[in-house]
């Protein structure tokens, strides 16, 4: 009888194995559902832009700007020279040029901790009083630094 025990515990031990198949047989499946819907994927929008003969902008004249500081000190660059002034200086010096120069620009550069108010009171000031026709605010890309 020991050689019987002996045999029963031979035929029916465990395998140690993993079978890998069923995980073989996932992993194709969903290769193959992946290869047939990568091509329906289609992330790009196909836009027709219209087509221009228009050059770009020369300007003759560098613009005048019209500088805001923290304190809402008004300074004015006209042909590369700055200078510190008033609100009425500014309207008189800013019309003067826009009588000269009819299409140059005037910008408005406010320090980031001037008053929005003050710097909205300017632009409005330029518009209005001085008769500015192409007023705008002048930013800086972010990490870019001031000169």
């Amino acid at each position: 009888m020991a050689g019987r025990s002996t045999s029963r515990r031979r035929k029916h031990r465990l395998k140690s194995e993993i079978n890998v198949v069923p995980y073989i047989d996932v992993m194709l499946v969903l290769l193959i559902i992946f290869m047939a819907t990568a091509p329906l994927l289609n992330l790009g929008v196909d836009v027709d832009l219209p087509q221009s003969s228009a050059q770009s902008i020369q300007v003759d004249v560098e613009p005048a700007i019209v500088s805001v500081d923290a304190e809402g000190a008004l300074s004015l660059t006209i042909d590369g020279t700055r200078s510190a002034t008033t609100r009425d200086e500014v309207v008189q010096r800013v019309q003067a040029f826009v009588a000269a120069h009819p299409k140059a620009p005037v910008y408005v550069a406010g320090d980031g901790k001037a008053s929005y108010q003050t710097v909205y009171d300017v632009l409005s000031l330029l518009q209005t009083q001085a008769h500015v026709p192409r007023a705008g605010l002048m930013s800086m890309p972010s990490g870019a630094s001031a000169k």
